[in-house]
C-alpha cells in the first residue's frame, strides 16, 4: 500500500509543508520500500521529518532511540500539535511513573501510537523488551546515531546494546541518523548496527551563510564578548563555556553590563533552566550561556551568533554547536576564543579515563588544535574533516579568506616530512614525526633507534608549530592519508 502513495500530498496533510528539503524524499521512500537506511545530515537539513512522516503513513508503531529526554518532550508536544490524536506520539524514560507508563502501552496496543521515542536505557529494560515483542513495529529509528562510535564526540556503551535487543524485539528496517559523523564514525556506526548494506544518504556539509573565525583568548576576553554583543544589539546568541562556574560568571557579568543574558547548565534546578530555555526560544531572553548540555534539538531557526568561550573538546562538537546559528539560511557568526592553556585543560580532565579513550581523546583534540591554528580556509578544513572536499579557493566568508595570513612557501618542509615518514615505514602519528624532524631523543625515538636516521634532526630550524601546519596541509592537498583504524598514523599517498 505504500507504494503508490503521494508523498507531497501526505506532506501537506501531516505538516503543512509544500515541498520536500534535500534528499528528505529519497529517504522516506527508500524506508517505506523495507530498506536500511543510513542518513547523515547537518544540524537544520531535517532529519526527523525522515522518520516521522513514513511513521505516519505506514502501519504499526515506529520506534525511535534517542538520548535526549528534552528532546523525546520537545518532538512528541509537536506531532501532538500536527495531529487531533493526543496518542500518536509517546516516550518512555525515566521520567515517567508507572499509571503513564500503562497508558502509553494502551495507546500503543489500541493501534493509535504511531511513533514511540526511547532512551536506549528503556529499550533494555526486559519488561519494555517483552511488551514490544507483542507489537507491530514499523521500522527503528536511531537517532544520534554517532553515539555508537568511541571515536564520535558523545559516546554512550548503552547504543551499543541496540542490536542485539532489535534481534529481540523482532526484525523491521532500521533507520540511523546523524548530524556529524568523520568516515571512520560512519563505518563503525553501520557495522555496529548491522546494517552494512543500508543505502547512504549523504548531504553537503557545507553551510554558506555561517561565518567561522577564531580569535586568540587573552585577558580582555569578557569585555571583547561584550563588545561584540553590543554590537550586535537585540540578536539572538549562545556563548558556550566548558565548566558551569564559568557559565554562571560569565551570565553575570553581562547582565551586569546590561545585557539581557541567562545561565544554562545541567546542575541548575530544571525550573529555571526550562525557564530560560523557553524565554530563549520566546525571544524574552537575547543571549544564552550555556554548558553543551543546552541546544540538543533546539529549533530557533534565527541564532545569529555562536560564540566559543572555550575551544570545544573535538571538530565535530565544534560543527554541531556552530551550526546552531543561523538555521533560517541569515547571517551566522561563529566566533571561537583559543587560546593553548585550554588544551591543555582539556588534556588534564582526560587523566582519570581508559588508556584507549585517552588516546582517542588526544586525536579529537589534535584536530582541533590544527583547526584553530590553521592558516587556511576554515570551510576546507572542517569539510575535509567530515570528508567532503571544498573545490574553491577563497569561500569570502571566514577570517582566513577575508584577512590572509601570509603564506610560506613550505615545499622543502612538505619533502621533509614525507621522507621522514617514509624513513619510520609510515608506522607513527604526526607527534613522532615532528619528534624526529625537530630531533628529540625521547624514550619512543630511542627505543626504536630512530636517532640513527638520516632525517633525525632535520627539521631542527623551525618550530613545531611550524611542522604542525605542514602536515595539516598536507593531508587536506591530499599528500599525506590517516590510517583512521590505526589512531592516526601517517601515510604518504601516490601525489606524495
Amino acid at each position: 500500500m505504500t507504494e503508490n502513495i503521494n508523498l507531497t500530498d501526505a506532506l501537506k496533510k501531516y505538516f503543512g509543508f509544500d515541498t520536500f528539503k534535500g534528499n528528505q524524499e529519497a529517504i522516506i521512500r527508500n524506508l517505506l520500500a523495507g530498506n536500511d537506511t543510513f542518513v547523515l545530515m547537518p544540524t537544520g537539513g531535517g532529519k526527523s521529518l525522515c522518520y516521522q512522516l513514513p511513521s505516519l503513513i505506514m502501519d504499526g508503531t515506529a520506534i525511535v532511540i534517542s538520548p535526549l529526554i528534552a528532546l523525546m518532550k520537545n518532538q512528541v508536544d509537536a506531532m501532538r500539535n500536527f495531529s487531533e490524536e493526543d496518542g500518536v506520539a509517546h516516550f518512555i524514560n525515566s521520567s515517567l511513573n508507572k499509571s503513564a507508563i500503562d497508558q502509553v502501552k494502551s495507546d500503543i496496543l489500541s493501534g493509535k501510537t504511531k511513533l514511540l521515542y526511547v532512551a536506549p536505557e528503556s529499550l533494555t529494560k526486559e519488561e519494555n523488551v517483552d511488551f514490544l515483542r507483542g507489537v507491530k513495529i514499523s521500522f527503528y529509528a536511531v537517532d544520534e546515531a554517532h553515539c555508537i562510535s568511541e571515536w564520535g564526540h558523545d559516546f554512550r556503551p548503552e547504543y551499543r546494546r541496540i542490536r542485539p535487543i532489535i534481534n529481540e524485539i523482532g526484525k523491521a528496517p532500521v533507520i540511523a541518523l546523524t548530524a556529524t559523523a568523520t568516515p571512520k564514525v560512519r563505518m563503525d556506526i553501520q557495522k555496529n548496527l548491522g546494517m552494512q548494506d543500508a543505502q547512504e544518504f549523504k548531504s553537503s556539509f557545507n553551510r554558506p551563510n555561517l561565518y567561522y573565525e577564531v580569535r586568540s583568548k587573552t585577558n580582555n576576553i569578557d569585555r571583547d564578548i561584550i563588545k561584540f554583543i553590543k554590537a550586535n544589539a537585540g540578536k539572538s546568541g549562545i556563548i558556550y563555556c566548558l565548566s558551569r562556574k564559568k557559565v554562571e560568571e560569565l551570565a553575570e557579568v553581562l547582565q551586569a553590563n546590561g545585557i539581557n543574558a541567562r545561565a544554562y547548565h545541567a546542575g541548575m534546578d530544571s525550573a529555571t533552566r526550562t525557564a530560560n530555555q523557553d524565554g530563549f526560544l520566546k525571544e524574552d531572553i537575547d543571549v544564552i550561556v550555556a554548558t553543551i548540555a543546552f541546544g540538543m534539538g533546539i529549533d530557533k531557526p534565527d541564532v545569529r551568533f555562536v560564540i566559543h568561550y572555550d575551544i570545544p573538546k573535538s571538530l565535530e562538537g565544534y560543527y554541531q554547536e556552530t551550526g546552531r546559528a543561523g538555521r533560517d539560511g541569515g547571517e551566522g557568526q561563529c566566533i571561537t576564543f583559543y587560546s593553548n592553556k585550554d588544551l591543555q585543560k582539556l588534556e588534564k580532565f582526560m587523566q582519570g579515563k581508559p588508556v584507549a579513550e585517552q588516546e582517542i581523546g588526544k586525536q579529537l583534540l589534535l584536530e582541533t588544535a590544527a583547526y584553530a591554528e590553521s592558516s587556511i580556509c576554515r570551510r576546507k578544513s572542517l569539510l575535509h574533516y567530515f570528508g567532503e572536499e571544498f573545490t574553491e579557493e577563497n569561500c569570502g566568508n571566514c577570517d582566513n579568506c577575508l584577512n590572509p595570513k601570509k603564506q610560506v612557501e613550505a615545499q622543502d618542509s612538505l619533502c621533509a616530512v614525507i621522507e621522514a615518514i617514509i624513513a619510520v615505514k609510515e608506522n607513527f602519528k604526526a607527534d613522532y614525526i615532528i619528534d624526529i624532524l625537530l630531533g628529540k631523543e625521547t624514550s619512543e625515538v630511542l627505543a626504536h633507534k630512530h636517532e640513527e636516521l638520516e632525517v633525525f634532526g632535520s627539521g631542527m630550524g623551525e618550530e613545531e608549530r611550524m611542522w604542525n601546519a605542514v602536515i595539516r596541509q598536507a593531508l587536506i592537498a591530499g599528500y599525506l592519508s590517516k590510517d583512521v583504524e590505526n589512531y592516526g598514523l601517517l601515510k604518504v599517498t601516490p601525489e606524495a
